[in-house]
Formats: C-alpha cells, structure tokens, sequence
C-alpha cells in the first residue's frame, strides 16, 4: 500500500480536511478508503534471512504492526502533531503500555491526585505491589507541591489535561517545566480534550495517551487506546507493550476507530455547543447543588482553560441535584433522552452516577465528598431536545 502524502501534512491543511486524509493509504484496487485487512499473516520475501521476527512495522505479522493499525497511527500522529504514534487494544491498555515501557523497577512517578480510576489503581495497586515502583499523588494545580514531590530518581509525570471526572484542569506547560526541569517525562491522558481542542505535545507533553474509545471513535462500537509522541518514546513502547506483551489494537476496530475519526472536528463543534447551554442550564437552577464545568466562569481553572484551550472547553462536566444518592438516582431515571451508561464522548449523550466510596473520592473537591457526582458526556443530539430533556427531569425528580 501506498500512502498519500501530498495529503497528510499537518502544516498545510485545516483540522477538518487534516480528519478527512491523513493515514489513508491506497492498495492496488485504487479504492479511496483504506480498506480493511483482517490477515493475521503477510507474504515475506524469498529471503526473509534478514528479517526482524520483532520489527514493529507491517507486513510480517498483525501483531507486530498491521495494515490498519499503521493507518490510524498515521492519521493520529498528524491529528496530534507528533512523530509517532502506536495504537493498543483499549485506553488502558495504552496508560499500561506507557508505564510498561518507560518506568522500571526502584524509579519513581509523580501522579495527579484527581485522575481516572484506571490509573489510580494501576499506581496504588499493581505496580507500587508487584513491581516496587513508588508512586507520589499530589494536587497537580499546586506547582510548588509538584516541584517538592519531585525526586532524583523521578521518571515520569502522569497527569490528565481535563480529569476524568471533576474536569479539573492542568497548566500542562507550567507542569511540562517542571517535570524536564528534573529529567521526567510528561504524560498527558487527553481523552477528554481530543485533537482540535487541545494537543499536549504543543505545550511540551512527551506523550499524550487517549481512550480511542471515546471521542476519536466517537460512536461507541469499538475500543481500542493510543500513545503519541517523539518516535524515541514511542518506538520502545510498540516493542515492548505491542510486540512482546501483545497488547495490539485488532485490525476491525483499527479500522472502525479511523472511520469514525474522520468526522471529529465535526462532532466536537456540536459536543462543545451543547456542554456549553447544558451547563449555563444547569448552573441557573437552583435545584443544582453544584456543577463543575471549564465554560462556566465558576470553575475554579476557568481562565486556565479559556487559555490553554481557546475556548474548546470540552463536552463532560460534573454536578449533582440537591438531595442524596436516592434524589440522584431518581433524577437519572426521570432523564428520557439521555442514557444512564458508563462511557463517554459517543454520539448519545450518557449520564452516570457515582457516589462517595472510594480511595479516590478522597481528594475530589468538598461537594463531590458530600454529595456524590453526576458525570454527563453531552452528545450529539439537537441541543434544545438536551435542554427540554434535563428541564424535564428536574421538574419530575422536585414536584
């Protein structure tokens, strides 16, 4: 296959015409999608005495590399403006891959305190436990705290440039300072700010992880996780994480992932028009306890991300009604457009309701503590059908 490169470079094209052609590539049947390629095996030379059974790139085996996986890294690494990119089976996947590969045993890792539970237990749990690798939590808003928690043997930043679920948000230049300033490399989860909102690496993230998942697919019917980086941090990460460990992303949901890619600029304007009325809505009701939300002028990072952002303040937010779990539970139920699930960033808007236990919960902000949370992923449904759809359910749930 061959690839279009007069159509892929990031320096010349819009985000939206970027979606539309970075990483296809074009086979010999001329068609203009990439098509899909579900051999596990390829035809190797009549010599293959020279060939690297462990090579990370097409055309030896599926694991090592297939067509379609080399596709969406394409197209990912130009979304984002990096060098590289390798995609895994799932977003945790790929937060497992990255402290697989470039963490090792007797180092240590500064880690948001808010930050998604995947990766919460991967650093209270499996690693510190099974592989001695000590992990500091620290308020990733207060850069004094970051810069004592760092060591001599620090290896990795971890942060989330919007956390999954408060929706704080990090200053990822100021914490990017501080990390390489103390020879760390930054880790950015942006699966809540995709590429055009927000892309890390500009501000000097090293790598930036995303849940596939979630917006990139944007439809909710295949998983899959990327890391995107300097080619030096991510080359270690497909020998290690991909090609050893096994942890490839299958060539169908490679290819349904890069499909629904194609119109995310698109889904993300609507995403991002509807958060923003939702959470105006919601935050002029006095039935809302609180709500916590970038666009709103309340949220205690707004100015932040007005900056870092420009503007796009992403399509999640976080609040609760006034009651306990039982009035929570009873406004979800009185909800009739959107869906009680526990994903994010698809085409239906999904609402799910989490209570106060938790190792976690303990460093939210005081009303999340107290009262629990309504995490609300807006999607792409007409924005006044939302509105009249949460007006509804308040009504319901207070009469």
């Amino acid at each position: 296959m061959t690839e279009r490169p007069d159509r892929t470079r990031p320096a010349t094209l819009s985000d939206a015409s970027l979606a539309v052609h970075a990483g296809i590539q074009v086979d010999s049947t001329k068609a203009l999608r990439t098509p899909l390629v579900m051999a596990n095996s390829y035809l190797l030379p009549e010599d293959p005495s020279e060939i690297s059974w462990s090579a990370t790139a097409p055309g030896l085996y599926t694991r090592n590399t297939g067509v379609n996986q080399q596709a969406l890294q394409d197209k990912l690494a130009a979304l984002e403006g990096g060098e590289d990119a390798v995609a895994l089976a799932s977003g945790v996947a790929a937060l497992h891959a990255v402290f697989f590969t470039h963490v090792r045993v007797g180092d240590h890792v500064v880690v948001s305190d808010v930050t998604y539970e995947a990766t919460w237990r991967l650093w209270t749990e499996l690693l510190p436990q099974r592989y001695g690798i000590e992990a500091t939590f620290v308020d990733i808003t207060d850069h004094d705290a970051v810069r004592a928690a760092m060591r001599p043997n620090t290896r990795l930043v971890c942060v989330e440039a919007m956390a999954n679920p408060t929706t704080q948000v990090t200053d990822v230049a100021a914490i990017a300072d501080i990390a390489h300033g103390a020879g760390a490399i930054l880790m950015v989860d942006s699966t809540y700010t995709p590429p055009p909102c927000y892309r890390p690496l500009r501000d000097g993230a090293d790598l930036v992880v995303h849940s596939l998942t979630k917006y990139i697919n944007g439809h909710g019917d295949a998983m899959g996780g990327a890391v995107i980086g300097r080619h030096e941090l991510i080359e270690p990460i497909k020998a290690d994480a991909m090609v050893d460990v096994g942890g490839i992303i299958s060539p169908f949901n490679a290819w349904q992932i890069q499909r629904g890619s194609v119109t995310l600029p698109l889904r993300m304007r609507q995403h991002l028009a509807s958060a923003q009325a939702i959470a105006e809505l919601l935050a002029d009701d006095p039935r809302v306890a609180y709500i916590y939300y970038p666009g709103l002028p309340s949220h205690p990072q707004h100015e932040l991300a007005a900056r870092q952002f420009d503007g796009a303040f992403g399509g999640m937010m976080a609040f609760a009604v006034d009651g306990g779990p039982d009035v929570q539970n009873r406004f979800v139920a009185n909800l009739r457009l959107i869906t009680s699930g526990f994903s994010l960033g698809h085409d239906d808007s999904l609402i799910v309701h989490t209570g106060t236990e938790g190792g976690r919960v303990s460093t939210y902000p005081e009303p999340f503590r107290r009262l629990g949370h309504l995490r609300l992923s807006v999607g792409l449904e007409d924005t006044h059908d939302l509105l009249a759809d949460l007006r509804a359910a308040l009504d319901a749930t207070f009469r």
